[in-house]
This record gives C-alpha cells, structure tokens and sequence, in this order.
C-alpha cells in the first residue's frame, strides 16, 4: 500500500499547486501593477515640475545654471522612484492575508480529500481486490479446512464490514461448530447491519436467540428469554424462538405447552425443522398419555406427502424419445402455479414418485399450506414446463395431501389439445 498513499501524496501535491500558484501570481500581478501606476503618477510629477522650471527660465527668475541644476535633480528623483519600484517588486513578501487564504485554501483542499476517499475509497479493499487478483484460488484447488474457511471469511470481513451475508455466514457456522460465543458476536454484526425492515430480520433475531440458548448450556436464563421475547413481539409464529419455548417447557414437564409453542411453530417451518417439530410433538403427547392426562389432537402431524404411481398407457412408449421430460405435479386445485414438482424422462417410467414440501416451488407455497390439491405428469415434447399442442398428459383432481396411505395411479393418456 506504499504505492498507494505515495501516489496520493503525489496528487495531492500537484492539486495544491494548481489550487495556489495562481494565487500567488494574482498577488504579484497586483503588485506590478500598482508599481506602474505609481510610475505613471511620478512621471506625470516630473513634467509638470519640468515645465514649472521652464517657465520661471523664460521669464527670467532663474538663471540658466540654476536650472540645469533643478532639472537634474528632478531626473535624479525620477530615476530613484523608480528604481524603488524595482526593488520592491523583488523583494515583496506574501502578506498575513494572503498567508492566511493560501493556508485555508490548502487544508480545505486536504480535508475535502479525505473526506472522499473516506466515503468513496478504502485501501483495505483495493488490497483484497489485488490478493484475489494475484491469487483467484488461495486454497490451490483442494478443499479448505473449516479453519481456513473461517480465516478466510474473517479477513474479507475485516476488510468490508457491511458485508451482511459474509457474517451471517460466519455467524451460522459458528454456531454449527459449536462457537457459540463467536456466532454471538457475529449475529449481533448481523442485527446491527440488516436493515429492520428487511424480510429475514425476524429471523435472524430467532437464530441469535438460539446462539444465546446453545451458548447457555442449553439453558433458559434472563437473556434468552429477553431476546424470544423481542423476536416474538415482531412475529408471533417466527419458529426458533417458538421451539426455543417449547423444549424449555418439556424439559420442565409442561408437555402442553410445549405442544401448543410447537404447533405454532409448524406454521412456518421449513419441510426438515417441520417433521422434527411433529417428532417432538409426538412425545409430548405420549408423555401426556402416560400421565393419564388430556391429549390435544394436532392436525397435521400427518406426514404431508402424495404417493403416485405414474406410467405411460399401452402403446405410447413406442412413439416417443426415452430422454423426453417428464414433469410430475401437485397444484392447488384450478390454480396454475405448482406446490411441488420433479422432473423425470420417458425411460424412467413406470415409476413411483412421492410428493412433498421438499419439491416446493417457493418456500411461501407448499403442500402443507393446502388440503386438497390436483396432480398430474406431463410428457414434454419441447422440453419446456409449459403446456403445448400436442403434449401427453394426465390429471387427478382433487386428491388430499394428508392421510395418503397408497400410491394414486396416474396413467399419461391424453394429449394437449
């Protein structure tokens, strides 16, 4: 980086002068031209003296040799004027205004600079463009260790702060090698650099909650609480801080409660954290059974799935490429949009296909969000998901998306008119 600060040095140098010279030259422009008017007015001076002198001649008051004398002293007079002029032109000096401007000119200047590349510029980030510049690969090709990875991110954190994927990054990987205390640390970067009306805030404060629990020895204290609190005000139903609650109250034997925190939780679960919050509902329920007390019945603790068995009817194979697609999907029942799809080819069929929240579309439409849906396969013949003339195809509607015990049989027999 001494390259760097030099050239800025260099430029700041070559900026001042710009800036000042033609001040300064202004300033000795100024003088000169005040010394010429000086010169203007002292000759003036002398001509008339002269005159003055040629006419006491012409009239006798002076005698030739007094006059000769008079002239030549007023010629001596001239000449030490402007001589004077001379002198001090160089030998002038910059005056304490003009000291006072130059000087606030230049920091004004430097500070302006500053302040650009304060906002504008970073040194550290030119560094770290040239080291990825200089080696695109620091790990060689081979797979990095978890610790090279972690100094990795760390030192490109160091360098762009408000990097907020780089340190939720690190902050989940923290606490996925059991550093609680360092993803502490980090989800709070995170919370501070997210905006708060961002989508994944509340998340992210469930997480941090969690970090705070793990890091607690899996333990509820002051702390914890405060933070489910916080997360919970903003969204009732943000699922970490809701199963953070409902393990508190199993551990404690509140086997109710923990079932109602847990099926709250359910709502916006992703498909692996949903099956084990039922896992875990269902304990509670056995626990509750066996103290001989009321059991709630939970819907949806059914697995959320549609078993089919998709085939081709008799005769169509022969018509068609075995590496044509094959789209498999479960859409709410007159909608367009699929809750969940796989693609396959011709040659795989006969074959049996479950459907389920791991094949959604999106994360905000998936099977558990509906109870009944309509199924169906369709065999491409341009490879795209858009139905065209001529396409193969089979539809069952409405099926439901809970309580499938045995495989639906979806026969491709029509074509796409």
């Amino acid at each position: 980086m001494a390259g760097l600060w030099t050239g800025i040095a260099l430029l700041t140098l070559c900026a001042l002068g710009i800036v000042l010279l033609p001040l300064l030259r202004a300033r000795r422009l100024q003088q000169q031209e005040v010394a010429e008017d000086r010169d203007r007015q002292n000759i003036d001076i002398y001509r008339e003296r002269l005159s003055e002198l040629e006419q006491e001649e012409a009239q006798g008051n002076l005698a030739a040799a007094e006059f000769e004398e008079l002239k030549l002293e007023l010629e001596r007079s001239l000449l030490q004027d402007v001589g004077e002029r001379d002198a001090t032109l160089k030998m002038s000096k910059i005056g304490a205004p003009q000291v006072l401007t130059v000087t606030v000119m230049a920091l004004l200047l430097v500070v302006s600079a500053l302040g650009l590349y304060a906002k504008l510029g970073s040194a550290p980030r030119l560094e770290l463009a040239l080291e990825r510049q200089a080696q695109p690969d620091p790990f060689e090709g081979r797979t990095p260790t978890l610790e090279e990875a972690l100094a990795r991110l760390e030192h490109e954190l160091e360098v762009t702060p408000e990097n907020v994927e780089g340190w939720y990054l690190l902050a989940t990987t923290y606490v996925g090698a059991g550093r609680f205390d360092e993803g502490i640390v980090a989800f709070k970067q995170v919370l501070q650099r997210l905006p708060k009306d961002a989508p994944q805030y509340t998340g992210v404060m469930g997480q941090y909650a969690q970090a705070l629990y793990f890091a607690n020895g899996g333990k509820m204290d002051d702390a914890v609480r405060t933070q489910v609190t916080a997360t919970l005000e903003r969204d009732p139903n943000e699922m970490t801080a809701l199963g953070l609650l409902g393990i508190d109250a199993f551990e404690q034997q509140r086997y109710a409660q923990a079932i109602e925190y847990w099926s709250r939780a359910l709502v916006k679960a992703e498909p692996g954290a949903a099956e084990s919050l039922r896992s875990g509902i269902r304990r509670a329920q056995q626990e509750l059974q066996a103290l001989g007390e009321p059991v709630p019945d939970i819907a949806g603790l059914e697995p959320v799935q549609i078993r089919l068995a998709v085939s081709l009817a008799q005769g169509l194979g022969s018509t068609l490429s075995p590496d044509q697609a094959v789209f498999v999907f479960a859409r709410p029942v007159g909608g367009r949009m699929p809750l969940a799809a796989v693609r396959l080819k011709v040659s795989d069929l006969p074959l049996e296909v479950v459907l389920d929240d791991t094949l959604a579309m999106t994360p905000q439409a998936r099977l558990s969000g509906v109870d009944e849906v309509e199924v169906g396969a369709r065999i491409s013949l341009t490879g795209t998901p858009e139905p065209k003339p001529g396409d193969l195809f089979a539809i069952l509607s409405p099926v439901s998306v809970r309580g499938q015990t045995q495989a639906l049989d979806l026969v491709i027999d029509q074509v796409v008119e």
